[in-house]
This record gives C-alpha cells, sequence and structure tokens, in this order.
C-alpha cells in the first residue's frame, strides 16, 4: 500500500502547499480573500516550523537519552538576519516552497521581504555567534545559544541631512512567528537587597541573599537547522517580566502611571541592546541586563542538569559553558552564588567546578571595551556578587608567587578590582582568573593579548591562553547569499564543499580558465546589477555597475578608519577635478554601519561620508567617473546583498585593534579582493591566500608601536603628501559644509591636534599607492578574475566549522552527536 507523504512534515511541494494553506485557515483564520501578505508569510513559517519540529524533538531527545555533554554559548548578541531563507536552505526545500507558493498565487520574493531582520545584535560579535550556532547544529554538537529577547534591538539608523539619526528598530511590531514561548520554563531574578549570614545546627556559616527586588526571566525558543541532516539546536532568549504586572490598589485610586511603575522598569531589562551608558542610570540598566542573561542562563542549566545527574562534582563533565566576551562573565560569579549559597558546596570544590566550566573568549584589545563595573554600583545591584568577587581575588591574590624582591603591591595591576578613586571591578580580569581557557579570535591578536592587556596573566598562566581564528559559515554567506556562484562551484566540484569548504581548493585549477573566468565575471556583474536595483527601489541610490565596487562596511569606529577611505575619497574627485580628462577606471566608494548613540566623533564620521558623497554625486565631472554613497541601517540582508557584488574589500584598521574580523572572510569567500592591513585574520587570511593576490599596505603592528614610542607627529606626513594636505584643508575650510564651515573640527583636531592616535596619516600615502595598484589590475580583467578565484578557493580554513571543532577539542572537550533518539 502506498503511504502518501504526511502534509505537516512532508518536503514535497504538494505537502508544502497543503500545509500552507490550513495554516492560513485553520491557524489564523484568514483565506485569500482576507490574508495580508504577513498573514501568507506567517502561514509559510509555521508550515516551515512543521518540518523543523520533528527535527528539533529528537535532537534534543537524543542529547538527553546519551546524556550528552552541553556546550551553552552565552552571547549578549545574536545578529541572525532573516530566518526563512536559512531555514528553507538547510532543510533543502527551497525550490519546493517557491513552487508551493506559487501555486497559492504568491511570489517567493516578495514575500520573503515581509520578513524583519532580528534585533538583536550590532555587530561582528553578534554575526559570529549565529555562524556558531549554525555550525554546531550542522556539526552535531550538543549546543544551545542563551541570550535576551530584546524588544527594539539597537537601533534603526536613518540617515537626515548626513547625520546618523537612531530610531526603535521595531523588529517585533507583527510579533515574531519563529519563536515559541516557553512560560513553563521561567525564573526569578533578583537585584538589590543585603547578604544577610546565618550559622545552620551543624555550626557551618551560609548566606542568604534577602530582601531583593525580583524579576521574571521568560525563555522564547528559536529552533537552528543544521544543513539537511535532520538536526536542530536551540536559541532560548530570556525576556523580562514584572512578576507584579498591576499595582491594582494604585490603579483603584487612580494613580495610573505608578500603578505601571514596577512592570515598565523590569520590562526596561529585555527592551533595547546597549542602552547608551554614559549616564548611571544606563550602567545601571546594562549591569541589570547582564546579571539577568546570565541568571537565567544558569538556573536553566542546573535544571537541565538536575533532570540527568545528581552529583554535582559531575556538572563539568555535563556541561560547557563559553562566555563570548566579557558581558557575560558574570556567569563566574552566579555560578559560585549557586553551589556555595544554595547548593552548600565547600569554596574550593565549587570553585574547581567552576573553573572546569567556563571559558572566555576576548574579543577586543581596547582597554575601554574591556567591561569595568563601579564597586559602588555592584554593591547596589548585586550585593552578594560584589562579596564573592572580593573574597575571589582574594584567594588569588594570595596564590601569586611572587618573584625574589617583590611585594603583593607590585601585583595589584592584576587585581580583578582595580585601585584608586572609583574602585572598578575589571570584568576581563575575572573571566582570565576563572576560566580553565581563555583564547583570543586571530593568531595576531591572540599573541597581542598575551603580550599587553592581560601579560602578567599569561606569564603566570601559560597555558590557559590559546588562539582560535573567527570562521564563518559557508551556508548563509556563501550558498544562500550567492546563488549564482554557489551553483558555478557546485557544477564543479559536487555539493561537498558547502559542509566542507577545503574544498574549494580544487578550484585553484581553474583560475586561469578562460572559460570559467567569463563566468565568474558574469556572476559578479548580475550580482551588482542586483545590488544596484535593490538600493535603487529601497534608498533610491542608482549605482554604475560598471565601476569598481569599493566597499567598507562594518561598526563605525575610529580604529577601523573609515576616515581613510573617506580621505582617499576625497583625493579621487580632486585628481578628477584637476584633470577631468584624465584616464581612469570608474569607481563607486560604498559604506554602511552604525556608530554608537553616544560615540559623538564617530557620528561625525558618518556625516562627514554624506557630505563627500553629496558634493561629488551632484558634481557632472564626477559623472561615469566616482560615486560615493552611505547606505543606512546596515543589517544581515543587506550585506546579503553587498558581499556578493563587491569587488574591493576594505580592511583597513590600525595594525593591533582588530581582533578577527568576518566582513574580510566573506568578502573573500565572494571573490572580493582585499586592501587590508597586517591587522587581524588580514594575516591569516593572507597566509591562505598569498600576499600577491591582496592589497596589503600600512604599518605592522610593531612599526605603530615603535612610531608611538618614537614620537609621532602627523603634521610631518601631511607637509609630505600635497594631495592629503588639499583634501584636510577642504574639511577644515568648509569645502563639504558651508552651511557649517567649522562642523568637521572635532575630526581635524583629533588628527592634528590630539595626535591622530589611529594613525590615519601615517598610514595615508602607501593606502593610495596600493588603491593605483587596485585600479591598474582592475583594468586587466583576466589577472583580476584569476586573482578572484584563488580567493575563493583558498578560503576553507575559514569555516565556522572548523573554528567550532576547534573549540570542541580544544576547550569544551566533545564530540558531534551522530544519530538520533
Amino acid at each position: 500500500m502506498r503511504h502518501l507523504p504526511n502534509p505537516r512534515t512532508g518536503l514535497d511541494t504538494q505537502s508544502l502547499e497543503t500545509d500552507i494553506r490550513e495554516h492560513l485557515r485553520y491557524t489564523l483564520a484568514e483565506d485569500h480573500y482576507s490574508s495580508t501578505q504577513w498573514d501568507n508569510y506567517q502561514s509559510l513559517v509555521l508550515a516551515v516550523l512543521d518540518r523543523l519540529h520533528d527535527r528539533w524533538l529528537d535532537t534534543q531527545n537524543n542529547f538527553h537519552q546519551k546524556k550528552t555533554k552541553q556546550v551553552y554559548y552565552l552571547s549578549m548578541e545574536y545578529l541572525i538576519g532573516r530566518l526563512l531563507d536559512n531555514c528553507l536552505l538547510n532543510l533543502g526545500i527551497q525550490e519546493e516552497t517557491r513552487q508551493a507558493l506559487k501555486n497559492l498565487g504568491i511570489d517567493y520574493d516578495q514575500l520573503r521581504s515581509a520578513e524583519w531582520d532580528a534585533g538583536l545584535g550590532n555587530g561582528g560579535l553578534g554575526r559570529l555567534a549565529a555562524c556558531f550556532l549554525d555550525s554546531m547544529a550542522t556539526l552535531g554538537i550538543a549546543g544551545m545559544g542563551y541570550g535576551i529577547r530584546f524588544d527594539y534591538g539597537i537601533f534603526y539608523q536613518r540617515i537626515h541631512k548626513g547625520f546618523q539619526v537612531e530610531a526603535p528598530d521595531q523588529w517585533l511590531r507583527y510579533g515574531n512567528p519563529w519563536d515559541i514561548v516557553r512560560p513553563e520554563v521561567q525564573f526569578k531574578i533578583n537585584f538589590y537587597g543585603q547578604s544577610n549570614y546565618y550559622e545552620d545546627a551543624a555550626g557551618e556559616v551560609f548566606v542568604k541573599w534577602e530582601n531583593t527586588d525580583q524579576v521574571l526571566a521568560v525563555a522564547y525558543d528559536t529552533p537552528i537547522p543544521g544543513y539537511r541532516n535532520d538536526k536542530a539546536i536551540t536559541l532560548r532568549l530570556w525576556k523580562a517580566e514584572s512578576v507584579h504586572s498591576l499595582d491594582l490598589a494604585r490603579f483603584n485610586e487612580g494613580d495610573y502611571m505608578n500603578a505601571m511603575r514596577d512592570k515598565t522598569l523590569n520590562e526596561n531589562i529585555s527592551r533595547v541592546l546597549y542602552p547608551n551608558d554614559k549616564e548611571f542610570v544606563g550602567q545601571e540598566l546594562r549591569l541589570k541586563q547582564e546579571y539577568f542573561m546570565v541568571a537565567a542562563s544558569i538556573q536553566d542549566m542546573f535544571r537541565r542538569f538536575d533532570s540527568m545527574f545528581s552529583d554535582l562534582r559531575k556538572f563539568p563533565e555535563a556541561v560547557a559553558i563559553q562566555c563570548n566576551d566579557t558581558h557575560p562573565n558574570l556567569a563566574i560569579v552566579e555560578l559560585m552564588r549557586i553551589l556555595v549559597d544554595i547548593r552548600r558546596l565547600p569554596w574550593d570544590l565549587a570553585w574547581d567546578i567552576t573553573r572546569k566550566t567556563i571559558s572566555y573568549t576576548n574579543h577586543t584589545l581596547l582597554p575601554e571595551a574591556l567591561e569595568k563595573w563601579p564597586v559602588s554600583l555592584m554593591k547596589l545591584l548585586l550585593p552578594r556578587h560584589l562579596e564573592l568577587v572580593y573574597e575571589i581575588n582574594r584567594r588569588f591574590l594570595s596564590q601569586i608567587t611572587l618573584s625574589s624582591g617583590q611585594d603583593l603591591s607590585q601585583k595589584q595591576h592584576l587585581s580583578i578590582i582595580s585601585q584608586g578613586e572609583t574602585p572598578m571591578v575589571q570584568m576581563g580580569h575575572l573571566g582570565v582568573v576563572a576560566a580553565h581557557r581563555v583564547n583570543g579570535v586571530s593568531a595576531v591578536h591572540s599573541d597581542l593579548m598575551k603580550k599587553t592587556i592581560f601579560r602578567d596573566f599569561a606569564q603566570l598562566w601559560p597555558e590557559k591562553f590559546i588562539n582560535i581564528t573567527n570562521g564563518i559559515t559557508p551556508r548563509r554567506w556563501l550558498k544562500q547569499c550567492n546563488p549564482l556562484l554557489s551553483d558555478l562551484i557546485t557544477d564543479k566540484l559536487g555539493e561537498g564543499w558547502v559542509n566542507h569548504l577545503d574544498e574549494l581548493k580544487q578550484l585553484e585549477k581553474y583560475a586561469e580558465d578562460p572559460a570559467f573566468q567569463k563566468s565568474i565575471q558574469a556572476v559578479k556583474l548580475k550580482n551588482k546589477h542586483s545590488l544596484a536595483d535593490y538600493l535603487k527601489s529601497r534608498h533610491g541610490i542608482e549605482l554604475n555597475t560598471q565601476a569598481i565596487f569599493d566597499v567598507q562596511i562594518k561598526r563605525i569606529h575610529e580604529y577601523k578608519r573609515q576616515l581613510l577611505a573617506a580621505l582617499h575619497t576625497i583625493v579621487l574627485y580632486n585628481r578628477i577635478k584637476a584633470d577631468p580628462e584624465a584616464c581612469i577606471h570608474p569607481r563607486t566608494v560604498i559604506f554602511a554601519g552604525k556608530a554608537a548613540p553616544g560615540y559623538v566623533l564617530a557620528k561625525l564620521h558618518i556625516k562627514l561620508i554624506n557630505s563627500i558623497g553629496e558634493k561629488i554625486n551632484q558634481d557632472p565631472d564626477m559623472q561615469g567617473k566616482l560615486q560615493c554613497v552611505f547606505i543606512p541601517n546596515y543589517n544581515v540582508s543587506l550585506a546579503e546583498h553587498l558581499f556578493p557584488a563587491s569587488d574591493l574589500s576594505e580592511q583597513i584598521s590600525t595594525a593591533g585593534f582588530e581582533a578577527s574580523g568576518t566582513g574580510n572572510m566573506k568578502f573573500a569567500l565572494n571573490g572580493a579582493l582585499t586592501i587590508g592591513t597586517l591587522d587581524g585574520a588580514n594575516i591569516e587570511m593572507m597566509d591562505f591566500i598569498g600576499r600577491e593576490n591582496m592589497f596589503i599596505f600600512g604599518m605592522t603592528v610593531d612599526e605603530v608601536r615603535d612610531l608611538r614610542i618614537s614620537g609621532y607627529d602627523p603634521e610631518s606626513y601631511v607637509a609630505q603628501n600635497p594631495e592629503l594636505e588639499l583634501a584636510l584643508s577642504q574639511v577644515r575650510e568648509g569645502f563639504f559644509s558651508p552651511e557649517d564651515p567649522g562642523l568637521f573640527a572635532p575630526i581635524l583636531s583629533a588628527l592634528l591636534e590630539r595626535g591622530d592616535y589611529f594613525m590615519v596619516l601615517a598610514d595615508f600615502d602607501d593606502y593610495a599607492i596600493k588603491q593605483q595598484e587596485v585600479e591598474k589590475l582592475y583594468i586587466d580583467q583576466s589577472h583580476w578574475t584569476q586573482k578572484s578565484i584563488l580567493n575563493i578557493a583558498r578560503m576553507g580554513y575559514f569555516s565556522s566549522d572548523r573554528t567550532i571543532m576547534d573549540y570542541a577539542k580544544l576547550v569544551w572537550d566533545v564530540q558531534p552527536v551522530k544519530g538520533q533518539a
């Protein structure tokens, strides 16, 4: 007897069509007469989830039955982008879904635009976390991500008169059909109060944290499917809710505002990612967010552990906790609090369990980015945790073996608690003291981490520090976002490269093949047209698709040096104005990225870029020769259009400041050539790709250090370069801001009066020379395309699958789980 596919789980077109139609009618109470695009989108998502749920439940049951060691990834950010395309790709039902919708009279490409990017992250930190979840699911690692379900994300960026304006990112305005609320999984999170000491019948002293304010953390789960392996892991996000939603007595008295006061204040915890912490209330809210996330997550870990084990000494054998940067490092103290105060374990045993369980990834060498919390704030908000931090610090300092002739006062810079007028809890130090592994995210970053910010710790515990270079998922960042290139590769190599990216190495033999080069060029041109159409329809921006697409897309920060590219764009403008008949290849310089709301100078850089673009794009002499555009509200969906269309990847940070970068990897995987400094993962990319296939410029880390020590004089570099001098004078004299000639004075001051800390001017000449090499090579399309193919072919190492397997072996001590329950 022939069995028909189950319409709720079948992967064929007919089953999908039936399921979408039935969800529209029976779940949403709509039909084809009344439904909106959002209704149709929700119906499709629910049909996709039907197919995911069996895989999700079976995966979790398999982990549970085998008592598999669980990896818990703690991150304040998950820049997951849109989920629909990624889920269909990983399930292998893209074409079947497209056809099912067509049968229902619905256009898939229009429908997918109904989905908003999830407002759960800002930059590389969150995108890395999303790639890691994809790789864990694909590899079969028993992993789970924990974070916060922010109502508004960081912000929606608008550009008004060239300035960044922050607006709420209302990604949840219609709800999120991908997540499932788990009201049965909720925990009370405590704040404020005080520690009280008691003695039990046996004379043992114990501590209770009492008279606290409480907030509920409620779990929202999203399945993360592996690539065509019938597995799915969980991203669990916590939403803050008030324990007491309404003060009825006050409401009945007519005091409506205060009747809802507690609800509003408590739910602010999960309202906005990274509230501005320039003021005390912002600092307090941010610390609340971080503790809220780790406290709920660790309570959940214990709930899950207790369902399988009774002996707490087995905790490190069953649980690995990975802190993604310093934000989750309060997990260390919370784990100790539960073990010592709640589970009543002896300190040494609790510390041993904590140390074996926790690992910490450092993502920055910038001292200001290593979180520090005022002792006064922690004493107010988390008094018991402050006591535990002091005790951890006391025991740590007492165990330091001092060299002959030294005393403890000379080692105070190792202390978790900084000295001075305003003592601070240094979260980076806490992470290093407690974690059994501390890793950097590129070879140069890991080396510098040991030589600079954590130098003395590395001398104490050299075995604790390791490198694990970041990676990206090829599923989203090639197969999904660049289907034309993906299909071309698959035609040559088969499908294996999607899960084994090192198979791209086989493309090397086609690098000089004229037919393959022409195919690569055709794909790039189609992608450039696609980006141009997208930007014209969304923003009214028209691009010259025959131009070099010279692209810098990343968070706006001085060390990332968008200013370097902006000044070079001015130089290109001046060259054309000086000789309009000169033979040059057209260039379109594209910027995108957000500046932190409180980062005034970075926001002024955005204004300068827009002012430069306005001047260039309105000048008839620039027509068909030079464009400069800033695309607002950079997010994952925009990135998926930009990476496939880009010719030149700008990775131009000051050497020694970029931890790794992953945008550099996405560009190269999609065939863009890199102009970059010897910083972050650029160095390892150069090792694999070959320096001759990149445009490497600028000072090295050692040269930056030596110049700073010897005395850097920015003015001397300006004096030696008339083109740079002219560009700076134009910025100073209001050429790009005639309505406010002094507008950009703070930028000039940072460069010329305050020492140009990020050495933009010192590297400018070398950068400009390399840009001339870029243009010369681009004109020789055969040679350019050969290098483009070699970039693609040599990116195998930079898969996040490799990165996760490095963590699995070197940090977590786990193996991929085979089979299902």
